[in-house]
């Protein structure tokens, strides 16, 4: 089995190991790791139908150390972004933390979130 050419060309992975007769291949990009593993109709893993788009209501955050040379690539393969990259500021506890994020489907649906870390910053207070 050989990863689609999507998570190495695209976004960069490498192969750590595959084990081309289970059609199993494990790919890191920056201590992000993916397993995939080709549907088998006999899997005793699968806990329903599988049918496309795969991993509906789900997005799997891959953090980077920079989005812009991604986005380059995919926008030189003419790969469509399901959301444009924007900076935004999430609140955990009392810090916001904030992330440069795109997101982008892959060839089976799933979600992508590609996010560049920006650092931490106290929460703003709502004014009084």
């Amino acid at each position: 089995m050989r990863p689609h050419p999507f998570q190495v060309s695209l976004l960069g992975f490498e192969i750590a190991y595959q084990r081309p007769e289970r059609r199993f291949a494990y790919l890191d990009l920056h201590c992000a790791q993916l397993m995939l593993e080709q549907l088998d109709a006999d899997d005793h893993w699968l806990t329903g139908p599988l049918e496309k788009p795969f991993g509906r209501g789900i997005n799997l955050q891959i953090d980077v150390a920079a989005v812009a040379p991604l986005l380059e690539r995919l926008e030189r393969h003419r790969w469509p972004l399901f959301q444009a990259c924007e900076e935004v500021w999430y609140r955990a506890d009392a810090v916001e933390v904030g992330l440069r994020q795109f997101l982008v489907q892959d060839p089976d649906g799933y979600l992508l979130r590609l996010a560049q870390k920006l650092g931490e910053r106290p929460v703003a207070l709502p004014a009084r």
